[in-house]
């Protein structure tokens, strides 16, 4: 199929082009639904950065599905796929409990003197956790929560795919949080001395 006729193509056809890995198939199909798909994710989420990665990972997972299984309705296959990115994204963040941002919010019972040292040996224990980190690691996390960067923004950046960036935050995440854990806890016993 001539690329001036995919737009007029159906999505059958296609998807039975892209399952071949044509490129102008994709973008076809890409142009036609990103909109939507953006939409679903914005309206649960409120956050473009957060639309535009779920959108990405949709249209990737499209792009890299090949041709598992047929696709009978592409709309309704793209929603699905887009409710669960926002479902996923939100299980992940709800795994996370914030820090406070301020000494102030720590109530300490020896005082708000003590309360500030505790405080400052917090972040300079978990900067020195965060300096363990594999190099890569350490870079993606300091874009992200430093630079306030989206993972499409740090993949542009670093010139490597959104998955990868993804799946390094991931990994840096969980060394942290286990480390944070046990600082918490010795934290804690310190406090109660």
């Amino acid at each position: 199929m001539a690329p001036e006729q995919l737009h007029i193509a159906n999505d059958a056809e296609l998807l039975l082009l892209l399952s071949d890995g044509n490129k102008s198939a994709f973008d076809a199909l890409y142009n036609k639904y990103w909109k939507q798909v953006y939409n679903a994710a914005y309206k649960r989420l409120n956050d473009t950065g957060r639309a535009r990665d779920i959108t990405q990972d949709v249209f990737v997972q499209l792009w890299t599905r090949g041709s598992k299984s047929p696709i009978n309705n592409l709309p309704a296959y793209l929603l699905v796929a887009a409710r669960n990115g926002v479902f996923k994204y939100i299980e992940k963040e709800s795994r996370y409990a914030e820090l406070p941002e301020a000494a102030h919010e720590i109530e300490s019972p020896l005082g708000r003197a003590d309360a500030n040292v505790l405080h400052d040996e917090f972040l300079k224990a978990f900067n020195d956790l965060i300096e363990t980190l594999p190099p890569q690691q350490r870079l993606i996390f300091n874009l992200r929560f430093n630079e306030g960067l989206s993972s499409q923004e740090i993949a542009d950046q670093l010139q490597i795919s959104p998955k990868t960036v993804r799946n390094q935050m991931g990994k840096a995440l969980a060394t942290l949080r286990k480390s944070l854990f046990l600082l918490h806890i010795l934290l804690y016993f310190y406090q109660k001395i």
